[in-house]
């Protein structure tokens, strides 16, 4: 395969040198808080998921009588828990494009080729940069949620925001990699999840079956 190494750094080193200095210049307890957010935040998405599919499924299992939440009623229940059941799906099929995109472009960790000193660890040589996969991740789960619930994705996107930019905070990418890598997850949840709307009578189908419960509450 075609290797396009390149090197970011002429890209927006100068604004990675800049993050990474300031942030060498903050108390440890922030860092702290940032690089525990780095690396575990992805987790947040996890649980915005199950809450997606946890109201979906009370939705189309409960009274029509129920009181529905801001944002909930755009779908019927059926759409809904196809969308819902669709959101992993999305992310990892987003995450499985970035990996195609890294795999052409070969570009250094900027804390591989800047030489700075930086929150975390620097990724080892290999450890492609462009485009960030925690970006990628985060912006197709933010996006795909939004366009489940909004109230879901009025926490996931700042979400997804604040996880992109601890990536630079923490010395992992530049800038770049992380505004290529919120555009692609982006484009792939609103590509696909408008899709996942198609899959609603085989939630009916599965409604009736012994799978009952994984759609529906009762």
């Amino acid at each position: 395969m075609t290797d396009l190494a390149f090197g970011g750094a002429s890209i927006d080193g100068g604004l990675y040198t800049s993050v990474t200095g300031f942030a060498q210049q903050m108390p440890h307890f922030l860092n702290s808080l940032v690089s525990y957010w780095t690396d575990l935040g992805l987790g947040v998405f996890a649980l915005l998921m199950l809450a997606g599919w946890w109201r979906a499924r009370q939705r189309l299992g409960g009274s029509s009588r129920r009181r529905l939440a801001r944002g909930e009623g755009r779908h019927t229940p059926t759409v809904s828990m196809a969308m819902a059941l669709a959101v992993p799906v999305v992310v990892v099929l987003a995450y499985v494009v970035n990996d195609v995109v890294k795999s052409f472009f070969h570009e250094q960790r900027p804390c591989q080729t800047l030489h700075v000193i930086t929150v975390e660890p620097c990724p080892g040589i290999g450890d492609w940069s462009f485009p960030s996969n925690h970006s990628v991740i985060a912006a197709s789960a933010a996006v795909a949620l939004l366009l489940l619930d909004r109230r879901l994705g009025a926490i996931a996107v700042p979400a997804a925001l604040l996880m992109g930019a601890s990536r630079v905070w923490v010395g992992a990418h530049y800038p770049h990699d992380v505004v290529v890598g919120l555009v692609v997850g982006t484009l792939v949840a609103a590509v696909l999840m408008p899709l996942a709307r198609r899959a609603a009578p085989l939630v009916e189908r599965v409604r009736e079956t012994p799978l009952r419960p994984l759609v529906a509450a009762r």
